[in-house]
């Protein structure tokens, strides 16, 4: 036990040193290109955000599949502020596609985005707020399994459907882009890349921390009563429904936390992120690592992402496929997901070892009798 948590605590350690000092090393070397630093500051974007699905999914058991709707919400905030500033060092009053949809004005929801704090809270409080009432109504109805999965789909397909029009003044099908500058700074120039991808990997490391206190937390030991057994949870005085709301609340501060830093590190934001398909594949990440272990979400979102890059400058159109077969054989022969194969694998060998000490032990034993006799 003691050997397996330093395994973990030294493989932990090598994970932050690689990515905090040897990958920017490789960069400032002339090894790494900026490209390479901006595209893992986006993967760490999106391990925050499954960081969140583990909460709500692997911990208490909530099917939620519209976080990429929640992740969205955080990056269209932020996204507005810089579009914002983009259009006024052009020294327009209005962004291009509104001036093409003949708006006359700034709408009323634009104007708290122009400053930075602002559209620093409501990257937050937006998604919060959205999950608190979704979820209030949904939990306080006693939907879950299946039928929760349902409502959240179809949840995020009518979000997708009403951001891709053009009334409702977020820039419809090409979303918002465009942007120049974060607090004055370019967001083209390489040392802002880099900064970027500091900031994002010092928010996963944040997010991974803050999630480890909850879940060894009481509050944490309660969740997974609920997922575990909620009928029970629910004969005690505790309010299983202020704890499911708490929960998602979280997961979905968490995905608009991944949604903002996720906008200025690729310029871009639309509605096809918060589609079906990308909130499936979100909890493909979280079920591809391991659900219920938040390193395991974390690594899911890293490799699966890493693959995707691989898979679509190859093949673009078998990533689907893949992604597929890799979901099938995680259910059929390795549900813990691909860190709880690693811990298969390391606790197989550890008996093999236990194993050949034994029998060695029993036969310098054997001998010792022989020689005696």
């Amino acid at each position: 036990m003691l050997k397996a948590k330093s395994s973990s605590k030294l493989a932990t350690l090598l994970f932050v040193l690689f990515f905090a000092v040897a990958l920017p090393a490789g960069h400032w070397l002339g090894i790494v290109s900026v490209n390479t630093i901006s595209l893992w500051g986006r993967y760490f974007c999106f391990a925050i955000a499954a960081l969140g699905i583990d909460l709500v999914w692997g911990y208490t058991g909530i099917m939620s599949m519209c976080q990429a709707f929640f992740f969205c919400l955080g990056g269209y905030c932020m996204g507005m502020h810089l579009l914002l500033k983009a259009t006024a060092l052009q020294g327009q009053e209005l962004p291009a596609f509104m001036v093409w949809n003949n708006i006359t004005e700034l709408p009323f929801f634009w104007q708290p985005f122009n400053g930075f704090v602002p559209a620093l809270l409501l990257s937050l409080l937006v998604p919060a707020v959205v999950a608190f009432v979704i979820g209030y109504f949904v939990f306080k109805s006693r939907i879950k399994g299946v039928y929760m999965a349902i409502i959240t789909q179809a949840l995020a397909l009518a979000m997708y459907l009403l951001f891709l029009r053009n009334e409702t003044k977020l820039g419809g099908t090409n979303g918002l882009t465009n942007f120049k500058t974060l607090l004055g700074l370019d967001l083209y120039a390489p040392g802002v890349k880099v900064g970027l991808y500091f900031v994002a990997f010092g928010m996963l490391c944040l997010a991974y921390v803050a999630c480890r206190k909850i879940v060894g937390s009481k509050f944490g030991k309660i969740l997974q009563a609920i997922r575990d057994s909620e009928p029970r949870v629910g004969y005690t005085a505790y309010r299983v429904l202020h704890y499911k709301l708490a929960v998602f609340v979280a997961a979905a501060v968490l995905a608009g936390v991944a949604g903002m830093l996720y906008v200025p590190q690729t310029g871009i934001i639309t509605p096809g992120r918060m589609d079906v398909k990308a909130s499936v594949e979100m909890l493909m990440w979280v079920a591809l690592g391991g659900r219920g272990r938040l390193k395991g979400a974390i690594i899911g979102a890293l490799l699966v992402n890493c693959l995707y890059s691989f898979c679509t400058s190859l093949f673009p159109e078998g990533w689907l496929f893949i992604l597929g077969l890799l979901y099938v054989l995680t259910v059929l022969y390795f549900d813990k997901g691909f860190l709880g194969l690693l811990e298969l694998l390391f606790k197989a060998k550890r008996l093999k070892i236990a194993e050949s000490i034994k029998q060695k032990a029993k036969s310098h034993q054997g001998g010792y009798k022989y020689s005696r006799q």
